[in-house]
């Protein structure tokens, strides 16, 4: 069935998603009252309409900029560099950490082709630059990956030049 083998195969574009687990959503669906199915597809469309990239950090956000970078009780002397706009979700759970992000949106990988200037790094240059409290740190947040760190080392090369203390997530 060209239907059923369509929405499966969709499904095994996710991330952590098999043939067998594709079908067995897909076999599901077939199954769920139409009222579920319909919410389902509704949601989906609506995600993509309503979440947006905050223009300030690069975080995931309904509004912009988002709230982290609206809210007033944020230490602005200090931004936590990530790779992705879920790992500010991830932080954020913790209730740990209280300053800003920014989102690169990927890591150095020169065989992949992506370079400095395929990452967020020239607007966090410019934000450090603008900024109306001065940023007094750095931490960089990127996974413990050759990739992570390469890209990591690089930034705290290029923010040598800018006065700000660069850390390092153990």
């Amino acid at each position: 069935m060209r239907a059923l083998e369509e929405l499966a195969s969709l499904f095994t574009r996710l991330p952590g998603i098999g043939r067998k687990s594709a079908l067995r959503m897909t076999y599901h669906l077939l199954k769920a009252d139409q009222k579920f199915a319909d919410a389902l597809a509704e949601r989906i469309r609506k995600l993509r309409e309503e979440v947006r990239f905050c223009s300030v950090c690069g975080s995931y956000t309904e509004e912009d900029p988002c709230p982290v970078c609206q809210g007033v009780d944020r230490d602005r002397r200090i931004i936590c560099v990530v790779e992705q706009p879920q790992d500010v979700l991830t932080l954020e759970a913790s209730r740990e950490y209280r300053g800003l992000y920014h989102v690169l949106g990927g890591l150095l990988s020169p065989l992949d082709g992506i370079g400095p200037d395929k990452l967020r790094i020239s607007s966090l240059l410019q934000r450090i630059r603008d900024a109306a409290v001065p940023i007094q740190e750095v931490v960089l947040a990127t996974n413990p990956t050759v990739e992570g760190d390469t890209t990591a080392l690089y930034i705290k090369k290029v923010l040598e030049r800018e006065g700000v203390r660069v850390t390092r997530l153990a």
